[in-house]
Order: structure tokens, then C-alpha cells, then sequence
């Protein structure tokens, strides 16, 4: 009878073996082997990453044809998907090309009480980790749609204090004001604050006019606003009929998941009404896909 530790040696030798195939496969290529060269980093921990050394060899490679960012080729416009030796491991960013770093970009996108950090924030300082791979992927497949007048959906993205949530929408907002688009990054508690002293002055209109018809809004941490009839019905409830009824794209980020904020936004002072917020619910459904970011607080 054999023994079932033989059985997980045998399959963890069988596994390291295909890795090392592949990766002496992929040695033969000169971009690749100057690229494992230069991260001097033992050959063990390379194999484990061949298909992304793959992938930054291939970017490499478009970038040594490449005259300008209108013939860029890469996933990222303007960025190349890089290794970064950590801790005994490999870390993917998106570095920024000569062409993208000489071109003098001009940030349109309006801000609402939004921190500095994330008005700077770049798709370049992304760390590809596991627990953003999903998103990531998102961000790609996004890009790749907008840019060819594709019809795409935002992304309603939830998770724990801390975890970067706003800064990698904040980056894609940035992102795409450098191609044009009217973006709007608001950080919604503070909205409703302003919206609410300034009801009788003439900006009111103006300015829920304009966050309800820009190309691409973010509606930052919501759900932790003092939730109201007049917050969710009169305000909320209004923007996103709107950009439902216009097909236009928008991002939300919250400590609480689809489910959960259902729940908040049927609580007020005045009791609870289960059906006002599930109109809002289905509106955010219809404009998002949802995904939730686990991850260890960034803000430590």
C-alpha cells in the first residue's frame, strides 16, 4: 500500500519538474533571460512566476517597437507590467513608459472632499497581490472596453478599513480623465453634508446636475453617511435613476457589501422601510458588478 505522504511527494515533485520545464523553455528566449538576470533572484522563486515573466517580456517587447503611446500595445496604456523582487518573492506593477512619463497629462477630474493622496492617485503604483488579482483584472478588461466604445459596466467595490479600495477606483478615475472622459470622484458622506446647507442657494441644482450627468462618477464610502429619508430617496435615489436611465458608469466603494448596505439604507430615524431601499439596491445592481477586497490595512 502506498502511503499517502509518498503520494503528496510525488505530486509536489511533479508539479516543481513542469515548473522547471516550462521555465528553461522560456530561457531560451534572450529578453526573458536578461530579465531574470537583471532581478538576481534565485532560479527557485523565478519558476514560480514564469507565466508573468512571460507576460513582462512580451510588453518589453512591444515597447522596443513602440514610437509613441498611440502605438502602445501593452494591457495598461503607457505602463509596462514589472517584477519587483520582495521578501524572497515576486511583486507585478505597472511601471510608466519614457513615452507616458514625457507626456505632460492634465488631471480634469472634479473632486468632492476627496484626500490629496487620492487625487494623485496612479494606476502605476498598483501592486499586482493576490488579493487584488480580481480587480486588477477588472480594471484591464474595462480599459480595453471604454477605449473601444464598448459597453461596460462599474464596479461596486466592497471591503475592510484600510484596504485600498478608494485609491485603486480613485486611480482608474484619474486614469480615465487623462483620456477624456468628464470624471467625478466624491467622497459621499461630505456631499450630502454640503448638499444639505446648501439647499436654498441657487449651486444646489448645479451641482447635482452636474455629478448626475458626468461620464464617470465615483460615489466614495458609501453607507457611512447618516442615512436619511431625504439622503437616500431625494438625493442617492435621484443620481442613480438618472445615470440608469443615461447608461452611464458608475463606481461605488463601502465598508459594507451589496447585502449589507441594503440593510443600512433601510434604517433611519423615522423607522425602517424595507422597499426604498431595495429601489436603490436594484439601481446599484444594474449599474455594477460587485467585487470585495480583503486585505490588510495600507493606512498602518
Amino acid at each position: 500500500m502506498i502511503k499517502s505522504s509518498n503520494l503528496v511527494r510525488k505530486g509536489k515533485k511533479a508539479i516543481e519538474d513542469e515548473l522547471r520545464r516550462e521555465y528553461i523553455l522560456s530561457s531560451k528566449d534572450e529578453t526573458f533571460t536578461k530579465l531574470c538576470n537583471k532581478l538576481k533572484c534565485d532560479e527557485n522563486i523565478l519558476m514560480k512566476y514564469t507565466s508573468k515573466l512571460e507576460t513582462t517580456v512580451c510588453e518589453l517587447k512591444n515597447c522596443s517597437k513602440c514610437k509613441n503611446l498611440d502605438m502602445c500595445k501593452n494591457e495598461v496604456e503607457g505602463h509596462i507590467y514589472y517584477p519587483i523582487v520582495k521578501d524572497n518573492s515576486l511583486e507585478f506593477v505597472y511601471k510608466p513608459c519614457k513615452y507616458f512619463k514625457e507626456k505632460k497629462k492634465e488631471n480634469n477630474t472634479i473632486f468632492f472632499d476627496t484626500p490629496k493622496l487620492l487625487q494623485s492617485a496612479s494606476l502605476s503604483d498598483l501592486i499586482n497581490e493576490k488579493e487584488r488579482s480580481n480587480i486588477l483584472k477588472y480594471i484591464k478588461d474595462f480599459l480595453n472596453k471604454i477605449i473601444n466604445h464598448e459597453e461596460v459596466k462599474g464596479l461596486y467595490l466592497s471591503g475592510s478599513f484600510g484596504s485600498g479600495k478608494s485609491y485603486i477606483l480613485s486611480a482608474l478615475l484619474n486614469e480615465l480623465s487623462n483620456k477624456g472622459f468628464k470624471t467625478i470622484n466624491v467622497y459621499y458622506p461630505s456631499l450630502l453634508k454640503k448638499l444639505k446647507s446648501s439647499f436654498n442657494e441657487d449651486n444646489y441644482s448645479e451641482v447635482l446636475d452636474e455629478i448626475m450627468s458626468c461620464d464617470i462618477l465615483l460615489l466614495d464610502d458609501i453607507g457611512a453617511e447618516n442615512n436619511t429619508p431625504w439622503s437616500r430617496d431625494e438625493i442617492l435615489g435621484t443620481i442613480l435613476q438618472y445615470r440608469m436611465d443615461n447608461n452611464l458608469v458608475t463606481f461605488f466603494t463601502s465598508n459594507f457589501t451589496i447585502s449589507e448596505l441594503e440593510s443600512v439604507l433601510s434604517e433611519t430615524s423615522k423607522g425602517i422601510d424595507e422597499i426604498k431601499s431595495r429601489r436603490i439596491i436594484e439601481r446599484i445592481k444594474y449599474l455594477t458588478v460587485e467585487e470585495q477586497l480583503i486585505s490588510k490595512n495600507k493606512r498602518n
